[in-house]
């Protein structure tokens, strides 16, 4: 599908959609391409109603680091620092279209290099595996106030008058993974802003409400940090499934069901955290 949108002020670029279990993302090549501000142009093509419409703005660049850097912008403007699905989606554009012939390959990214693999099926890309790396756990490091370099688990705090069971992690970005009993019933419209602007959380935090089905499966939903509820966030699950072994409920590999699909995440023996799961092209489009 390609579509042609008409922007008054901008010259011509190229841009292409992804989704990842639903969470969508623009995608430009700022090797080739030049935006004056990625805030700015995050917050209006971003727009559902007046904007190509997105979770966020993915940016490729050069890297002195690493194969390729990417840098990502939430629909508030604000920069994050990783996206889980996002690298699946970033990963898949360079494969899909031979900027790299290696299936495996590194990213410098906000939350340091990861390292993306393209799991072929018959010749063709069916997922994406990443080695998200090490959860960072100590409080003052995801940050959390308050804890010092003690891990935050099953810790309390109080939010909106009740309070909650957090556990904490870091994928580069920060989490709050809050374990419910009934997922549609855990007020994360009303909830997640909150969480999202605790004063425990002086870089602001993304916020999973996880209802645990087994051993093996859990379900999750987010609220993300400048982004507000999402059908899917990579790194919160990531996340959620560090919490969920952490505080004894789950396996260390298990599927994570989110509102847009599932992953497959595992906290493997070396304490690296490997996330696998679909990245789809959407459209094709030029501003």
């Amino acid at each position: 599908m390609f579509c042609n949108l008409i922007w008054i002020g901008d010259a011509d670029m190229n841009f292409t959609k992804w989704q990842g279990c639903g969470n969508d993302f623009i995608l430009v090549d700022c090797r080739r391409e030049k935006i004056e501000d990625y805030g700015a142009f995050a917050r209006r093509v971003c727009d559902r109603h007046y904007g190509i419409g997105a979770d966020g703005v993915l940016v490729l660049l050069e890297s002195d680091l690493a194969d390729f850097r990417m840098r990502i912008f939430n629909t508030d403007g604000s920069e994050a620092e990783m996206c889980g699905n996002g690298i699946r989606c970033f990963a898949r554009y360079l494969y899909d279209n031979g900027m790299t012939e290696k299936t495996e390959f590194t990213v410098e990214t906000g939350a340091g290099i990861l390292v993306p693999e393209v799991v072929l099926e018959n010749g063709k890309a069916r997922a994406i595996r990443v080695d998200m790396g090490k959860p960072v756990l100590a409080g003052d490091e995801i940050p959390v106030t308050g804890f010092g370099k003690k891990q935050v688990v099953s810790e309390p705090i109080e939010v909106a008058g009740k309070t909650y069971a957090m556990t904490c992690v870091s994928m580069g970005n920060p989490h709050c993974v809050l374990f419910v009993e009934d997922i549609a019933s855990c007020g994360i419209e009303t909830l997640g802003a909150l969480f999202e602007s605790h004063e425990r959380f002086p870089r602001k935090t993304n916020t999973e409400f996880v209802e645990v089905k087994d051993t093996k499966r859990m379900r999750m939903r987010v609220w993300e940090r400048g982004a507000a509820i999402t059908l899917a966030c990579g790194t919160g699950a990531c996340a959620s499934l560090v919490a969920a072994v952490l505080n004894g409920r789950t396996e260390r590999k298990a599927e994570v069901e989110l509102d847009g699909g599932s992953l497959l995440v595992e906290w493997a023996a070396n304490d690296h955290v490997y996330m696998t799961g679909p990245a789809e092209l959407v459209f094709s489009g030029e501003i």
